[in-house]
């Protein structure tokens, strides 16, 4: 016999779905603007990218014609790998480029006319802001965590040991997988490219900048690799003596000793010499390794600099031109 529907039952069947409360729209309208742009990156054939299982890394799409952002460490013992779409589609993505210095490689899928996500203006992020990570953890295809930024300019060391500067310290829940998706803020933008949680922690995730992320994609677009200018020096961190910091008025109370020289490097081709103790590069102090580092990210190669040395008791100034590294 079949059942008549009772007119409380018709009433809950028609009526309109309840009003999201603020927060949950926000989660809502981000992941519906930039779902269909997370794929999931999977470097171990067809067969691995059918059963969708773990060892999937995630990615996001950043151009209508196939460019995509993920982690280096998910692509970086492959030339080519497989991306799947939200929609079931799964096609060949080539590597274009690989930054491990910010852990950071951009593919191209052989395909067009694709759903892409839009990586964030100039707009400051802020400490408790709302932001949303979505990825594939373990291969659970299409996962979304929602967290709040917890701090900004954190540093990690990435496995070719130099720091990558400005690191997104957030809550949103990541795991295994999540590593080359995208965090995105509540308009849908993508702020940043997760890649790395710590251990045994929890709410502790942290995601590269977009500004980073828009830098390594232009330079990979643009100059086919990204450039970074060098110096040619063995070096290390040393202590300075304070009675020399207050003789020579230095602001910083470490310096980078030059232990040696590259045969035709750019500092070999300069007058800095093995001894010298690098306290400043372009007046703008210089207290290790990590910061000249840092001096060297903000010029191109070929660019000229002045270093300042204290070379036993004197503080010299010495010009030289920065190239990029040999392959």
């Amino acid at each position: 016999m079949p059942r008549v529907m009772l007119d409380s039952e018709a009433q809950g069947a028609n009526a309109p779905m309840e009003p999201l409360d603020a927060y949950s729209a926000a989660v809502v309208g981000a992941v519906e603007q930039v779902g269909p742009a997370v794929v999931s990156v999977y470097t171990g054939g067809a067969e691995e990218a059918a059963r969708a299982r773990g060892g999937a890394g995630s990615g996001v799409m950043v151009t209508p014609d196939g460019y995509l952002l993920t982690n280096e460490h998910v692509v970086q013992r492959v030339e080519e790998a497989r991306v799947s779409f939200v929609d079931g589609r799964t096609v060949t993505a080539v590597v274009v480029g690989r930054d491990p210095a910010t852990d950071l490689a951009v593919l191209r899928a052989q395909a067009a006319a694709l759903p892409y996500a839009q990586l964030a203006g100039k707009q400051p992020l802020r400490a408790g802001q709302l932001v949303v990570a979505v990825g594939n953890p373990y291969g659970f295809e299409s996962t979304v965590s929602a967290g709040v930024v917890s701090a900004l300019g954190r540093s990690l060391r990435s496995r070719q040991g130099r720091l990558i500067e400005g690191i997104v310290q957030h809550t949103a829940a990541l795991n295994p997988g999540n590593s080359g998706g995208p965090l995105v803020d509540a308009h849908g933008a993508v702020t940043g490219i997760n890649t790395a949680i710590i251990p045994m922690a929890q709410g502790i995730g942290f995601a590269i900048p977009a500004a980073t992320a828009q830098w390594v994609l232009t330079q990979i677009l643009t100059q086919g690799r990204v450039r970074r200018a060098w110096l040619g020096v063995a070096a290390r961190d040393r202590p300075l003596d304070l009675r020399l910091v207050r003789a020579l008025a230095l602001s910083a109370r470490r310096a980078v000793e030059i232990l040696s020289r590259e045969k035709d490097g750019p500092a070999a081709q300069s007058d800095l010499r093995p001894g010298d103790l690098i306290v400043a590069v372009n007046g703008q102090p210089v207290d290790g390794i990590d910061a000249l580092h840092g001096q060297l990210a903000r010029v191109p190669p070929g660019a000229g600099l002045t270093v300042q040395v204290v070379r036993r008791t004197r503080l010299l100034e010495l010009p030289l031109t920065v190239r990029e590294p040999p392959a």
